[in-house]
């Protein structure tokens, strides 16, 4: 198998805000190339504990050669379902968490997906191909106001509705099966090309389809509202980092609850103009942290 080609973002930032020592029971909900958790693990050792979660399993596989030595459990699983998963460990609750919800470099250079429009390939876009229906069946079957809907509500998209009909219209004689027929559909309708500047065309309309056929906000709100104050010990740390306007308005307004949490980050902490230079993926991240009152 190839080495992973991802960085973890916040790098440091994360391991401050979380506050590690040994003997911590930590989770890191989307251990993604286990970037992050490589480094959590010796700061919690001895004694510590380390979960790593994900849904797409070519990322549980590049964790666990970094992970390899560590005191770490990998699980494929969603962090939404981590009350199923910790019982599975003899576990009710945690003392740290993590969740990172962007893309990997990893997936978006996996050809076999359609996640990114470099690598292009099949528009399939499940974290998990096992489950679901893929970004190209959605395109291939929904009616064009669905569609829309998806552009608009997931991706924040200005021009939904024409894309979606244009999307529609060509399902006979061209239908969008890739990554590159789903960009050439944007290029067509925007009237535009990408020029290198700033994000490309399409970003909007890719991160609508991938949150939509993986449930992407659904799982974070159930697991902000519902799971996370279930399982994270009184005084434990959670750590949350977005990576567009929508994620990180439901974790700021779950986050409001003063009843459950104590907000360590009034205002989000981002990348440093070093990092960004270094890793432009950094350029959008926001992390948020909590304490568990």
């Amino acid at each position: 198998m190839s080495t992973s080609v991802h960085l973890p973002v916040l790098l440091h930032e994360v391991l401050d805000q979380l506050d590690l020592r040994p003997g911590l029971t930590v989770v890191d909900g989307t251990v993604g190339a286990g970037g992050h958790s490589s480094k959590i693990a010796p700061k919690i050792a001895p004694g510590g504990q380390l979960i790593g979660l994900d849904r797409d399993p070519m990322m549980l596989a590049f964790a666990a050669q970094k992970l390899a030595g560590q005191n770490a459990t990998l699980v494929h699983s969603s962090y939404a379902e981590l009350t199923e998963v910790l019982k599975s460990q003899g576990l009710t609750q945690i003392d740290r968490l993590l969740v990172d919800l962007g893309l990997s470099s990893d997936q978006l250079a996996d050809r076999e997906r359609g996640f990114g429009f470099a690598a292009g390939g099949p528009l399939d876009m499940r974290f998990d191909t096992r489950s679901g229906i893929s970004a190209a069946e959605f395109l291939r079957t929904a009616p064009a106001d669905e569609i829309a809907r998806v552009f608009r509500e997931w991706g924040e998209e200005p021009a939904a509705e024409p894309l979606a009909q244009a999307i529609v219209g060509s399902r006979k004689f061209n239908p969008v099966e890739s990554a590159a027929d789903l960009v050439s559909v944007v290029e067509r309708v925007l009237r535009v090309r990408d020029n290198n500047q700033g994000s490309h065309p399409a970003t909007r309309v890719f991160q609508a389809l991938r949150i939509h056929v993986n449930r992407e906000l659904d799982q974070l709100t159930r697991f902000l509202d519902t799971v996370l104050p279930q399982v994270l010990r009184p005084g434990g740390r959670a750590v949350v980092i977005t990576f567009h306007s929508i994620e990180d308005r439901i974790v700021k307004q779950a986050f409001r609850d003063s009843a459950v949490w104590e907000n360590l980050t009034k205002k989000p902490i981002v990348a440093t103009p070093t990092e960004i230079r270094l890793n432009p993926r950094s350029r959008t991240a926001k992390l948020r942290c909590v304490v568990r009152k």
